[in-house]
C-alpha cells in the first residue's frame, strides 16, 4: 500500500500551497478590515478582496478544479483532497477564492449529476463561472432536521398552471444573506403520505421570487460569517416556480440531498483537517517562545502531550478522510456512505480538540481577534451538527456495522 501523494496530488498541493501563503494569508486582515468598514445597507457585501483573490486562483488554474469540463478541471475526489486540506487553513477566504465554498459547490454537483440541459445553463453555467452565488434551504427551525422526515416545508402542485407552490420557514440557508445570492435550491415535502424515502422534492427557487422574504441571519456562536454570504432565515409564503425547476423529479428529493451531501460531507472535513493543522502551527510556534514558571511551555510535559496527541489525531482524521475520498472514487452509494459518516464523526470532534489546545496554549491571545483560533474555533465547533450531528452519523456507522452480521 503506497501512501505517498501521487504527482496529480502533489503537483496541485504545492500549486495552492503557494497560493495561500502568497495570496490568501495576506488576505485575511485586508478581508476583516473591509468587513468592518461596511455600513449596515451593504453587510452582506462581500469584502472587495474575494474578486481579486478569485482572479488569482484562475491565473494560477485552481478555479473549478472537481468539477469535470467545460465548467472546470475534472480531478477526482483522491486527487483533489490535499487542495481542499490546504483550503480550510483559511476557511472563509480560500474555499471560495478558487469556487469551492458551501453551499455552492453542492449545488453544482446537484445541478451537474441531476439537472435538466436548462437548469444548467441558467444556474449551474453562472455558479460555475462565479458570477452569482447561491444556498440551500433544507434546515428548519421548529424540528429536528436531521431525521429529513421532520421537514414541514410543503411543496404541492398546481396542476391548472404547471406550477409548484412553497409554503415553509428556513434557517441556517447558507449564503442566503449576500446580493449575489441568486438563486436557492429549496428542500420540502411534495408526498407526504408516501414512503418515507419518496415524500421529498428539490426546487429550484430564484431569490426575488414574489413570496421569498430573508428574515434575519444567524450567527455561530457569534460570528455571523460575512465573508461568504451569512446564514439566513428565510420565509417562503405561496411562493411559485414553474414545474420544470423542480431538480430530478418529484418526490425523489431525499435521495437527491443524501448524494448532494456526500461530497459535500467530505469536504467539509478535509478542511476541518486544515483547520487542525493550521491551530496546531501557531501552537507549535508558539509553545518554544512562550515562558511560565520558568521555562518555555514546550519543556513542560502537559504541553509535550499536547502537541504529540494533536499530532496523531490529524494524521489518522487525514487518512481516513483520503479512504473516504477513495470511497467516494470507486466504491457504491452505501460504503462510501459510511466511510464519509465515520469520518463525520472524527473530523470535527478532531479539529474541536486540536484549536482548544491551541487557544489555551496562546493564553489570552487565543481568545482576542488578534488571532485566527476563535474563529477557528466557531468554525469547528458548528461542523458537529452541520450536516447532520455526529450522534447521527455515529448511528449511521453503527447501522452499517451491524448490518453485515445480521444474516
Amino acid at each position: 500500500m503506497d501512501f505517498s501523494l501521487s504527482p496529480v496530488q502533489e503537483q496541485w498541493r504545492d500549486r495552492m500551497a503557494d497560493f495561500l501563503q502568497e495570496e490568501v494569508y495576506p488576505a485575511e486582515a485586508v478581508a476583516r478590515r473591509e468587513v468592518a468598514e461596511l455600513d449596515a445597507e451593504h453587510r452582506w457585501t462581500r469584502p472587495a478582496v474575494m474578486a481579486r483573490l478569485a482572479d488569482h486562483a484562475r491565473a494560477a488554474g485552481l478555479w473549478n478544479l472537481g468539477l469535470p469540463a467545460p465548467y472546470g478541471s475534472g480531478l477526482s475526489h483522491l486527487d483533489l483532497a490535499p487542495v481542499v486540506e490546504l483550503s480550510g487553513r483559511s476557511p472563509h477566504l480560500a474555499p471560495e477564492a478558487i469556487n469551492a465554498n458551501s453551499p455552492d459547490v453542492g449545488n453544482m454537483e446537484l445541478l451537474l449529476r441531476h439537472g435538466t440541459p436548462e437548469q444548467q445553463e441558467r444556474w449551474l453555467a453562472p455558479l460555475a463561472a462565479g458570477e452569482i452565488r447561491s444556498s440551500f434551504a433544507m434546515t428548519e427551525p421548529d424540528v429536528a432536521s436531521s431525521d429529513a422526515g421532520n421537514i414541514s416545508t410543503s411543496i404541492e402542485v398546481d396542476e391548472q398552471t404547471q406550477e409548484v407552490v412553497i409554503n415553509g420557514r428556513k434557517w441556517w440557508s447558507s449564503g442566503a444573506m449576500a446580493p449575489d445570492c441568486r438563486v436557492m435550491l429549496v428542500m420540502g415535502k411534495s408526498n407526504p403520505r408516501g414512503q418515507r424515502h419518496l415524500q421529498h422534492s428539490v426546487v429550484i427557487v430564484p431569490r426575488d421570487t414574489p413570496g421569498v422574504q430573508v428574515v434575519r441571519a444567524m450567527s455561530v456562536l457569534g460570528y455571523d460569517d460575512p465573508y461568504t454570504g451569512g446564514h439566513g432565515e428565510v420565509v417562503f409564503e405561496d411562493v411559485r416556480v414553474p414545474l420544470a425547476n423542480v431538480v430530478g423529479s418529484l418526490h425523489r428529493g431525499y435521495a437527491l440531498a443524501q448524494a448532494r451531501m456526500a461530497p459535500t460531507r467530505l469536504t467539509h472535513c478535509l478542511k476541518l483537517v486544515g483547520v487542525a493543522e493550521r491551530a496546531f502551527d501557531l501552537m507549535a510556534e508558539r509553545v518554544p517562545r512562550r515562558v511560565a514558571f520558568g521555562r518555555p511551555l514546550a519543556q513542560h510535559g502537559l504541553v509535550q502531550e499536547w502537541v504529540a496527541q494533536s499530532r496523531v489525531a490529524i494524521d489518522q482524521a487525514r487518512w481516513l478522510a483520503y479512504r473516504a475520498a477513495w470511497s467516494l472514487d470507486h466504491q457504491d452509494d452505501q460504503d462510501s456512505a459510511a466511510a464519509i459518516s465515520a469520518l463525520k464523526v472524527v473530523a470535527p470532534s478532531m479539529a474541536s480538540t486540536v484549536v482548544d489546545r491551541a487557544i489555551q496554549a496562546h493564553g489570552a491571545l487565543g481568545l482576542s481577534q488578534d488571532s485566527p483560533l476563535g474563529e477557528l474555533n466557531a468554525y469547528a465547533r458548528q461542523m458537529h451538527i452541520a450536516d447532520g450531528p455526529d450522534e447521527v452519523h455515529l448511528m449511521a456507522v453503527a447501522r452499517h456495522e451491524l448490518r453485515r452480521f445480521s444474516g
